[in-house]
C-alpha cells in the first residue's frame, strides 16, 4: 500500500535549489538570494535545509558553521524545487523518493539538467540507506501540481495536470490511475476554475487553494468585480463547496484575500497567499508589501495555531512569476540524514 503524507507530516529538511548568475534570476541576484537566505535561515532554526547549488563553495561560506544546512552540487536550469524535486511516498511504511519527469510547464523553458538533481542528491548519500529511489521519469508531474491530505485524497487542476504539453498519452481517467497506482490515492478532487495571471504553470493547485488538514481548504478568493480574476474565483469558489470529504461531509472552507496586483512593468505577476510552506514549527508564508500581509497572518495563526507564522518579502520572487512555496520540497522525517 502506497501513501503520500501531507505537507503537515513531521519532516527531516526541505529543499532549495540556489539562484546564480546561470539562471534567470541573474539580473536581479542582490533582490533574490536575500529571499532565499532568509527562507533558509528561519527552515535551518528547527529542521535541515537541502541546498542544491553549482556553487557549493559560496553557499557554504554564506551559511559557515550552520549544521543544518546540507549542500549538494549538482548543475540546474532554474530553481523551482517544488517542481525538480523528488515526491516522497511510503510503500507499505517503507519511504521511497519518486523521480517524475519534468519539462519546465509544458516545454516553456529549458530543463535537462533539473532532471538529475534528484539522482545526484542520492548519489551525494544525503538520504537515508533505507530511501529507495523510484524512477518516474516517464510520467511528467509537478509536485505544485498536487495537494494531498495524507490519506488517500489529491486535490488537483484540470488545467495543469490535463495539458497536453505534459503527458498527452493519457486520458482523464488513465492519468487519474496513474496518479492513483504511482501516489497511492483513492480519490482525486479535480478544479475545472480558477488561474492566476502571470502564471507560468498552467493553474497550478499550490496558487489557488491548500488543503490545511483532512477536514480544511484553504483558497484565494477575489472580491473585486473589477479584477480580471473574479470569474473564475468565483466558479472555483463555487466547485469547492460542492466538494466532500471522504465521509461525505462538506469541506471547512477559508477564504484567503486576493493579493493586491503587482506588475512587472504592463504585465501583472502571480502574486497569491496560497503558496504558503508548512514546516515543523513555521508555517511561512508570502508577503507582498501590503496592509493585506497582516490579516492573511491573522488568518494563518488561526488555522496553525500550533506553529509560528512568519512572513517573507517574497515581492523579488514574483518577477519570476513564482512564490515561497514554489521554491521548496519538504522531506519526511523518515528521508533525510
Amino acid at each position: 500500500m502506497r501513501e503520500f503524507p501531507a505537507e503537515w507530516y513531521e519532516q527531516s529538511a526541505v529543499q532549495l535549489t540556489w539562484p546564480d548568475a546561470s539562471t534567470d534570476w541573474k539580473d536581479i541576484l542582490e533582490e533574490v538570494i536575500p529571499v532565499f537566505k532568509s527562507i533558509a535561515d528561519e527552515i535551518s532554526e528547527d529542521q535541515k535545509v537541502l541546498i542544491v547549488t553549482q556553487d557549493v563553495s559560496a553557499v557554504k561560506q554564506m551559511f559557515d558553521g550552520n549544521a543544518n544546512i546540507v549542500v549538494v552540487e549538482s548543475e540546474i536550469n532554474d530553481t523551482w524545487a517544488r517542481d525538480h524535486g523528488g515526491i516522497s511516498v511510503f510503500e507499505d511504511g517503507k519511504p521511497v523518493l519518486l523521480d517524475f519527469g519534468f519539462n519546465a510547464w509544458g516545454n516553456k523553458f529549458e530543463f535537462n539538467k533539473d532532471n538529475d538533481i534528484t539522482q545526484r542528491k542520492f548519489k551525494a548519500g544525503v538520504f537515508k540507506p533505507e530511501v529507495e529511489y523510484s524512477d518516474n521519469l516517464d510520467f511528467i508531474l509537478e509536485g505544485g501540481s498536487v495537494e494531498s491530505d495524507g490519506k488517500g485524497t489529491l486535490l488537483t487542476t484540470s488545467e495543469c495536470l490535463l495539458s497536453p504539453e505534459r503527458n498527452p498519452q493519457f486520458s482523464k481517467v488513465e492519468i487519474e490511475n496513474e496518479l492513483k497506482k504511482r501516489l497511492g490515492a483513492n480519490r482525486i478532487l479535480w478544479l475545472d476554475n480558477g488561474y492566476l495571471a502571470g502564471d507560468d504553470t498552467d493553474s497550478h493547485i499550490d496558487t489557488l487553494a491548500r488543503l490545511i488538514s483532512e477536514d480544511t481548504i484553504a483558497y484565494v478568493a477575489c472580491e473585486d468585480e473589477n479584477d480580471e480574476h473574479y470569474i473564475s474565483l468565483k466558479a472555483m469558489e463555487t466547485e469547492l463547496m460542492d466538494f466532500r470529504q471522504d465521509n461525505g461531509e462538506p469541506y471547512r472552507l477559508v477564504k484567503l484575500p486576493m493579493a493586491d496586483a503587482v506588475y512587472d512593468e504592463e504585465d501583472r505577476l502571480p502574486a497569491t497567499y496560497a503558496n504558503f510552506l508548512i514546516i515543523n514549527k513555521k508555517v511561512l508564508v508570502p508577503f507582498y508589501n501590503s496592509k493585506k500581509d497582516e490579516e492573511v497572518k491573522k488568518i494563518m495563526a488561526e488555522l496553525y495555531p500550533d506553529r509560528e507564522i512568519v512572513g517573507i518579502n517574497c515581492l523579488p520572487l514574483i518577477k519570476q512569476h513564482g512564490s515561497l512555496h514554489c521554491i521548496t520540497m519538504q522531506y519526511p522525517k523518515e528521508f533525510v540524514k
